[in-house]
């Protein structure tokens, strides 16, 4: 795409942007996520109306959704850590192996197709909201997380594959913690955290496997769109911590089922996307 379409056809565009933009906000403090699972989709739609190639469309729409996380997270994790709910320990553990997850997930990346992405993307979104919605609570594989080297295996699984999906890491740590009898409101917290730990280094990762690539749309570099990350980010950081507030005058029940029928209808909008 060599130009800009003319800025009446942009405009609609630009208002889904800014609404999506407050929706994830809100959905970045409310689920310790970053809010990629909304934007994904929207950055999808979108660029296929302005006809950007197929072949990267989605590699862009993941990488760009990372690169909003950034200011996103670390908005909601210093909510949550104002509170006192986040688990510093376990987040320093994961200081090391999430990124490292990141990095593997970034050097596969450039090789995938636009709908393997989309695949992995809702197949994880079903699985995790059906444990969510229909889980009991002595579904656990423990009463505490793991120690030591399985410890540093779940930060890496949360990295690679938050990062094939554009998430900042609350699908996978929400997931993780409360199999090992951490309270949600606490895995919310933490996730925010790590939904850092994943995004800066997922930025970068993309920026680097999508650098030289053919037909980008005017603005990026490498799979990251510079001007959608300026629209959205203003919106996302003002509505944060209205998301923050929310989550922790929530029940446990009531977050859960929130958070599952949420990730359903990211997973059918997805599995939609490949008929």
């Amino acid at each position: 795409m060599d130009a800009l379409p003319p800025v009446a056809e942009l405009l609609p565009f630009i208002g889904a942007l800014l609404i999506a933009g407050g929706i994830a906000g809100v959905l970045a403090g409310l689920f310790g996520i970053g809010g990629g699972a909304v934007l994904v989709p929207v950055f999808y739609q979108m660029l296929g109306v302005l006809e950007v190639d197929e072949a990267i469309r989605m590699h862009l729409s993941v990488g760009t959704s990372l690169a909003i996380i950034v200011p996103t997270s670390l908005r909601s994790f210093m909510g949550h850590k104002a509170k006192g709910a986040v688990d510093m320990d376990l987040l320093k553990s994961f200081v090391i192996a999430v990124p490292i997850g990141v990095l593997l997930a970034t050097l596969l990346v450039a090789g995938l197709s636009s709908g393997v992405l989309r695949a992995i993307f809702a197949f994880f979104s079903l699985i995790i909201a059906l444990k969510l919605l229909f889980g009991k609570e002595d579904w656990k594989l423990a009463s505490n997380v793991p120690r030591g080297f399985g410890k540093h295996i779940a930060g890496g699984i949360i990295g690679f594959f938050s990062t094939f999906m554009g998430i900042g890491g609350g699908v996978f740590n929400n997931t993780f913690m409360t199999l090992f009898g951490r309270p949600i409101h606490q895995a919310v917290a933490t996730s925010s955290g790590v939904g850092v730990l994943i995004s800066i280094p997922g930025m970068i990762g993309y920026i680097w496997a999508g650098w030289g690539a053919e037909n980008l749309p005017p603005f990026s570099i490498g799979f990251v769109n510079v001007l959608m990350v300026l629209i959205i980010i203003p919106v996302t950081l003002m509505v944060a911590p209205i998301g923050v507030k929310l989550a922790h005058s929530l029940s446990k029940q009531k977050l859960e089922i929130g958070f599952g029928i949420f990730l359903i209808l990211v997973a059918a909008r997805f599995f939609a996307s490949l008929v």
